[in-house]
């Protein structure tokens, strides 16, 4: 089996075959951030919004939003709404129906995130919604930093100036909100079946949406059937929306089992709906009644194999999903879709994507339970599983096609592939998409009785936490592959967790538990005579040790990895561990053995096909180069490495690059270039998260001398 090796420089750096990550420690809780904000990088400026849908009687409500947002702008500060009330009442469509009125006034874009706090899963993580935000704005991936902290100040840098309107969907608390509020003047939105009023003291206006009134709730059931039948029949009319408890949701789904049937009275629901009462409580959620019979009657009106694909939707673990799925559970899924969308029991997510409304989901949930038989909910799960693992896979072979050596097992029948995309971007687009769903499907594998697919899916997402940094995730996604190899009694898939997972923790700056890891790796390769997957694990060992300052020890296992890993036939762990010693002897002054080992790195790795790896041992010949005076060489090495680093946006190493590079430029008395350089490199430790880092404030000291 194969493991992950990375070099040091308090950089994590690459997988076997050529991925990088970056990660360290953070000094102190200040940001550094230029006082201009960036403008919006071309081409991306984000228009997220969800579709609108239909919306009646909500003028009292909007008239407040709007009152808000002018008291908002004379008095110079950020507009905050709070948007309340039961399921399926409209807050959404109320909030954007005022936030699309403002977009003339808002030309800098819409930024959308669902948080998920009626998810089965629990809601959203603050700092995984900022990554999404901050990558919509324009930030590369690789420069947004770990901690939520530091991701909340880059985006208030990054929004101020900005004219931009948030809607903050399904909030689950005042604190998972408050990280997501913008800067400057921009106008947010945040519904939530809560009232929020921790928000309060963030100057938000609080507005409770009340289900219709039966005027306008008559209104929307007119407008949902296009006919001449509640003019016709305005008592039955009436009748009925007040049976749907003036839930929009509700009106829009009994209006739809109406229009399909053009011939029938409004009579013939309202006894259908009457007769439903006593079931409702089964759906019954914060006082959302009379909402269940409806549902039941459109349930029962679907053709059954569209009555089937909504019952194993109800298993999905997530409410939004792709078209492909429908197909993995039923085969030709599409017109089946469509029949559930006419039903109004999905709503249209845009880019062939579908959702559930939480309680149409619920719904669908317990039809499932009361009328599928078990073995064919189990054989649906399965389904749903292999679906996910064998899309993750796809992307996984897109964006590191050389990183898969496990296999991955699946259930009997044919196994759907989503579109992944076709190049490693629109890979990494589509996993972070689909992370949450993702996440919650590797969670429930051990469970539901199939562990393989925890640690197999844990696996496949490697390549998406190498490169965007979803620590939180990444942890948890290992521990539950860790937990399922262990139950399964797989040393080798056990093994794959603790390194992967080991690195994950060193990252995120956990370092003794990733030692803790990786001894354990360590041991395992042993007992199961691994003497390659043991030779790896000294590299992984010693950049956890060289982090708990205990850098004579690390050095030792350096040297052993580089001795050890070429005989074992990986001549490219052996070049990064060549790599780390030559760091080693830069920062004990021997500049001659720095020579040497990166010297020896680079040629393997460029002969290897790791450019990443090639470049920063290049920065580390350009730093021993000038120590010895040889101020050409280091020129010459520290341009090639920022050729290659600011082609694969690798800022962390771009600005030690620089930094080197500033000191090359002083020692010729060239203090402007000098300034320029530090200038630069500050700029990329700011925004890749490292502004506290030891390199940071030696490019900031050296700033102000050259400045003085």
């Amino acid at each position: 089996m194969r493991s992950h090796e990375f070099g040091s420089n308090n950089e994590l750096s690459g997988t076997v075959h050529g991925a990088s990550i970056q990660a360290g420690v953070l000094h102190g809780g200040i940001r550094i951030v230029s006082e201009t904000p960036a403008a919006p990088a071309a081409g991306r400026i984000p228009w997220q919004f969800p579709p609108s849908v239909r919306m009646v009687d909500r003028s009292e409500e909007l008239a407040v939003l709007e009152r808000h947002r002018a008291r908002a702008r004379r008095e110079e500060r950020p507009a905050l709404a709070v948007v309340s009330g039961l399921g399926g009442v409209g807050k959404t469509a109320l909030a954007l129906r005022w936030l699309r009125t403002l977009r003339p006034h808002f030309p800098d874009g819409q930024l959308y995130a669902d948080l998920g706090a009626q998810s089965a899963d629990g809601p959203a993580s603050p700092a995984e919604v900022l990554g999404r935000f901050l990558r919509a704005l324009g930030v590369p991936a690789p420069e947004i930093p770990a901690t939520l902290a530091e991701r909340t100040a880059l985006y208030r840098s990054s929004t101020e100036g900005r004219r931009l309107v948030v809607l903050l969907d399904d909030a689950a608390t005042a604190a998972q909100v408050r990280p997501l509020l913008p800067a400057g003047g921009n106008v947010t939105a945040v519904t939530s079946r809560r009232r929020l009023p921790g928000l309060a003291v963030d100057g938000c206006v609080s507005v409770q949406v009340q289900p219709l009134g039966v005027e306008a709730a008559v209104e929307l059931l007119a407008d949902t059937l296009s006919d001449d039948r509640v003019s016709a029949q305005p008592d039955a009319a009436r009748t009925l929306v007040e049976l749907c408890a003036g839930l929009p949701l509700a009106v829009r789904v009994a209006g739809a089992r109406l229009a399909a049937r053009p011939e029938r009275r409004i009579t013939t629901m309202v006894r259908a709906l009457a007769e439903e009462r006593d079931r409702l409580e089964a759906l019954a959620i914060d006082g959302d009644h009379d909402v269940r019979a409806a549902l039941d009657l459109s349930y029962r009106a679907l053709p059954p194999e569209a009555a089937r694909l909504y019952r194993l939707l109800g298993l999905h673990p997530a409410p939004e999903f792709g078209s492909a799925l429908a197909d993995a559970l039923c085969g030709d899924g599409e017109p089946l879709l469509e029949a559930l969308h006419d039903a109004s029991l999905l709503l249209d997510a845009g880019d062939g994507r579908h959702r559930f409304h939480d309680l149409v989901r619920l719904h669908a949930a317990a039809r499932a339970e009361e009328d599928e038989p078990p073995p064919e909910r189990a054989r649906a799960l399965r389904r749903i599983a292999d679906h996910y693992l064998a899309s993750a896979t796809r992307a996984e072979e897109l964006i590191d096609p050389q990183h898969r050596t496990l296999a991955r097992d699946f259930g009997a029948g044919p196994v759907v592939v989503a579109e992944v995309g076709e190049d490693a971007e629109t890979a990494l687009d589509w996993l972070e998409r689909e992370l949450p769903t993702l996440m919650a499907v590797l969670h429930r594998a051990r469970p539901a009785g199939f562990p393989s697919i925890a640690w197999q899916l844990a696996d496949a997402l490697w390549p998406l936490f190498l490169r965007r940094k979803f620590y939180d995730d990444w942890r948890a996604a290992h521990d539950e592959g860790l937990l399922a190899a262990r139950e399964s009694g797989d040393t080798v898939a056990e093994c794959r967790m603790l390194t992967s997972g080991g690195v994950g923790r060193l990252g995120a700056g956990d370092h003794e538990r990733a030692l803790e890891m990786f001894e354990r790796a360590a041991r395992l390769f042993a007992d199961s005579d691994d003497r390659l997957g043991q030779a790896r694990t000294l590299n992984y060992r010693g950049l956890a040790l060289q982090r708990l300052g205990q850098r004579d020890t690390a050095a030792d296992l350096f040297r052993r990895a580089a001795a050890e890993l070429p005989e074992q036939g990986d001549r490219r762990a052996g070049a990064l561990a060549r790599l780390n010693l030559a760091n080693v002897a830069l920062a004990t002054g021997d500049a001659g053995a720095a020579l040497r080992h990166a010297g020896a790195a680079r040629t393997v790795l460029d002969g290897e096909g790791d450019p990443y790896n090639a470049a920063r041992a290049a920065t580390l010949l350009g730093h021993a180069s000038l120590a010895v005076g040889e101020l050409d060489e280091a020129t010459r090495q520290l341009s090639y490495a920022l050729r290659i680093l600011r082609r694969m946006a690798a800022g962390y190493e771009v600005a030690r690059a620089l930094g080197v590079l500033a000191e090359v430029a002083e020692r010729r008395g060239d203090r402007r270039a000098a300034r320029d350089h530090c200038r630069e490199a500050l700029e990329h430790y700011t925004t890749a998260g490292r502004s506290g880092s030891e390199e940071a404030e030696s490019a900031r000291r050296r700033l102000r001398e050259l400045e003085g």
